[in-house]
Order: structure tokens, then sequence, then C-alpha cells
């Protein structure tokens, strides 16, 4: 058995490949981060007091629906703090999220931000911690032109 430290690195390893695979148009290594049969349900604002706007379930259907990241130029998750609570093979934790997009509109640099904070659950599998669920929760989203540095 494990240590709890050596999980949440683990873990916290696992929610990196997350960004790291939507950032570099991995879609179904990213998709393989989840169990066969796990979830991804976003959110608006907070889940206790919405439905998902869109819920995906299983790897094709997954890896299928980030290929909507290469609609833009470039992105950039960068993931800040989290919270980890492990329980033998199973975990929870949130996550927060910057994820930057940028894109060409109408002949102008555009930058979106949202501010994410991922609500997940965790399994541990014979190749390792698996997302069994992520509620992607955006709490807030700045659009605006960008000029280039």
């Amino acid at each position: 058995m494990t240590s709890d430290r050596t999980d949440r690195d683990a873990i916290r390893e696992l929610v990196d490949a997350w960004a790291h695979c939507a950032d570099r148009r991995l879609h179904s290594e990213q998709a393989a981060l989840l169990t066969p049969d796990g979830t991804v349900e976003v959110y608006p604002g907070n889940p206790e007091q919405t439905v998902p706007t869109q819920r995906l379930q299983g790897h094709a259907e997954l890896a299928k629906a980030f290929e909507v990241l290469d609609s833009y130029d470039v992105t950039t998750h960068f993931n800040g703090q989290s919270t980890i609570t492990v329980d033998g093979d199973a975990a929870t934790g949130e996550s927060y999220c910057l994820a930057h997009h940028l894109w060409t509109e109408n002949g102008e640099r555009m930058l979106l931000v949202l501010s994410i904070r991922y609500l997940d659950r965790f399994v541990r599998t014979g190749g390792g911690w698996r997302f069994a669920e992520r509620k992607l929760v955006t709490d807030w989203i700045d659009k605006r032109p960008s000029t280039a540095g």
C-alpha cells in the first residue's frame, strides 16, 4: 500500500497530465486519463445549484468532445492549488485552473480566460490513478482583444 503523500502526488500528476494533453491536443490520451466509463460534466457555476450544460461519458465520446480545442490557435491551462483526500483506492479532490485560449476572430487576436474549478472523483486502477468523474465548474470568464507581446 502506498502512502497518502505518494497517492496525492500521483493524483496531482494526473491533474497536470490532463492540462498537458489539452494543450498539446492529445485527445485520445486525455480521454484515457478517465476510467472507461468515466464522466465529465460541465457547469456554468455552482454544481449544487444548476444542472450540467454538458455531460460526456466514455473514452470515444470524450476524445471527440476534446476536439473543440482544435479551434484555438493555442491554449495554456495553468493549474493552481488543489486539495486531495485519499481513502484507500478512491479519492476526491478540488483543483483550480486558469485556462487561456488564443485565436483570431475577424482579423483580431482574441483571448479567452476561464477560471475553472474541477471537482473530481478518482479511483486507483491497475494502470494507476484515473478520473472516475470530473465536474468542470466555470467561476468566471474574461474575453477580450489581445496583443502579441
